[in-house]
């Protein structure tokens, strides 16, 4: 095995990163309603290790394979030029976002729930970068109008 498809499997600790940060959106309601009536803070902080977690499962996502598409709808969007365009605009302002108001909330806000959660929103934020990165590759490798064959005369 080479340190490429090492890499690609590695890519599959991402759905039990999934599963964590899943427990951890539910862990506040798992301990009962009247617990969650007295401390209504718990979603708050609870919100911030989900993040954390979601940002790791997303930055394992990806080490996938840039060659491969995992489902249809992947596939039209990469294959189709404007699609991909959009979706790669889209996910990069979506990054710009996740880490202005990351940052902001991490040094520029004293208290309240962007204080709290902020270092959980940049995580995300720098995950979504490795996913912007295989999104890229991904629309290199599938996209119909570069992939065409060429006629050698």
């Amino acid at each position: 095995m080479n340190f490429k498809t090492f890499f690609h499997y590695m890519s599959y600790l991402q759905y039990p990163l999934m599963l964590v940060g899943l427990f951890f959106a539910l862990k506040p309601y798992l301990q009962g309603l009247d617990q969650l009536k007295q401390n209504p803070e718990l979603v708050i902080q609870t919100l911030n290790t989900v993040l954390i977690f979601m940002g790791l499962s997303v930055s394992f996502s990806s080490l996938q394979d840039p060659s491969k598409t995992q489902n249809k709808v992947s596939k039209k969007i990469w294959e189709n030029p404007l699609k991909g365009k959009i979706m790669i605009v889209f996910m990069s302002l979506l990054i710009l976002f996740f880490l202005f108001f990351g940052l902001i909330g991490y040094y520029y806000v004293e208290t309240g729930l962007l204080k709290d959660i902020s270092i959980g929103i940049i995580v995300f934020g720098l995950g979504m970068f490795g996913l912007l990165k295989t999104a890229i590759e991904m629309f290199e490798n599938h996209r119909t109008d570069k992939n065409k064959p060429v006629n050698k005369v």
